[in-house]
């Protein structure tokens, strides 16, 4: 939660945003990025040895498995993995993957029982990934020990009702992970809300193509003239850096722009609001990237998140995602998908998301040409240079060839809580005050 001096801070920033006529004072000059980040298989590949195997990542929502004895299958990065409910009423992760001859335990994407048993040969697990039982027991060694044969676990911690997990060993703890966002979301209620829609699309373009789409709001009148441009003033957009990679947007609605009379629109007045969000979020677009793959605005009605999973260098899956307190006895809320029977689920984008994604496909084979050197950023766009710095540093910069590298110019008097930009609106303020009187 915001105190008020916060807010009123980040208020005055946003204006400042609005007036400047350049970068901030000292903001470095951010290097073009080498295009082969996008095109390559060999970062490709780095990407899912040192990111995807390091990093805490999204896996579900408890509403999924609500009960005990309540498991899904989960495969976005890779390795097939179990997320269960166990009887003991804590949720764990676990290779998907029997200890006797590496069958899947689970076939089913949900299930419940009390005990998890391997198909082929009804090898028997608990809940909480102990081995109990061994058909033919007898025809074993009789030292063989079951109790060093349980499922291999992989590291499962929950936001509030929101499910992650991590295949490292030695990475930070989830909040840890996520540093101030974690104190930032308090005030959204990840501990109340509710799974109101999870919906996965398949693109033609790497997945930070898809993902950078998300990432600024330089596009924003350009792609979005008559969806996002009325709701979000790109102009006065604050950007901030956090450690790790992760990110924060914060722009204002234009000013002439009703907030309140469109939202009685937009949501029907059973849905419940969560009470506890501040000012910015009831009356600002306040939007996070969770390095490495998710990003979402948050608001006093939803948490939607948009989460992107590479499935080949040229290929990701999008999964659309919206979280809601309640909705009473009406359709649950889905702020990404509109009803489209035509489509294998059911469900097609809405067109907001139509509009980020309408040149993936385009972009990448552009991007394959012997047209694409190199990519230049802006100030706008630095949370995307950001994401690519700490990139590499997952990856270990020594990894990467050099013709692939990043330099590492934001640095940490640009990274939360540091911000040079807050200064620099002070003196222009005093400035501005001396010279009017």
């Amino acid at each position: 939660m915001f105190s008020q001096d916060e807010v009123d801070q980040l208020k005055a920033l946003m204006e400042w945003e609005g007036q400047r006529r350049g970068p901030p004072e000292g903001f470095p000059k951010l290097p073009d990025m080498p295009a082969a980040r996008y095109t390559s298989e060999e970062y490709y590949a780095l990407e899912q040895e040192h990111i995807f195997r390091k990093s805490w990542l999204f896996a579900g929502h408890i509403d999924e498995i609500p009960e005990p004895g309540c498991y899904m299958r989960w495969h976005n990065a890779g390795d097939p993995i179990i997320v269960v409910h166990g009887m003991d009423g804590v949720v764990r992760a676990f290779y998907n993957t029997c200890r006797h001859r590496g069958a899947p335990v689970v076939t089913e994407d949900f299930g419940k029982s009390s005990r998890l048993m391997c198909g082929y040969h009804h090898w028997t697990y608990k809940t909480d990934g102990t081995l109990v039982g061994v058909p033919e027991r007898q025809d074993f060694p009789a030292d063989f020990d079951m109790s060093c044969r349980g499922l291999i676990p992989v590291r499962c911690e929950m936001l509030g009702n929101v499910i992650f997990v991590n295949f490292d060993d030695g990475a930070p703890a989830l909040r840890e992970w996520l540093g101030p966002i974690a104190d930032e979301w308090e005030e959204f209620a990840f501990d109340r809300i509710k799974l109101a829609a999870r919906h996965s699309f398949d693109l033609k373009c790497n997945w930070k193509v898809a993902m950078e789409a998300n990432m600024e709001v330089y596009h924003v009148p350009f792609i979005h003239p008559e969806t996002v441009a009325p709701l979000v003033d790109a102009k006065r957009n604050v950007n901030t850096i956090y450690p790790g990679g992760h990110g924060r947007m914060l722009a204002p609605a234009p000013r002439d722009f009703n907030r309140e009379s469109v939202r009685a629109i937009e949501h029907p007045p059973e849905w419940q609001t969560i009470d506890t969000v501040g000012e910015l979020g009831r009356t600002a677009t306040q939007s996070y990237f969770v390095f490495p793959n998710w990003v979402s605005p948050v608001s006093n009605y939803f948490i939607p998140p948009l989460v992107f999973w590479p499935t080949s260098l040229n290929t990701t899956r999008l999964e659309l995602v919206t979280f809601a307190l309640d909705w009473g006895d009406g359709p649950a809320p889905d702020l990404w998908t509109v009803p489209d029977d035509s489509k294998p689920n059911g469900r097609d984008m809405a067109d907001l998301i139509k509009e980020d994604t309408q040149f993936g496909e385009a972009i990448q084979h552009s991007m394959q040409s012997q047209g694409f050197k190199s990519v230049p950023l802006s100030y706008q766009e630095a949370r995307i240079y950001s994401f690519h710095q700490t990139c590499d540093k997952m990856i270990g910069i020594e990894n990467v060839p050099e013709h692939l590298r990043v330099k590492q110019v934001i640095g940490e008097e640009w990274t939360w809580p540091n911000d040079p930009r807050i200064a620099q609106m002070q003196r222009e303020q005093g400035g501005a005050r001396e010279a009017a009187e």
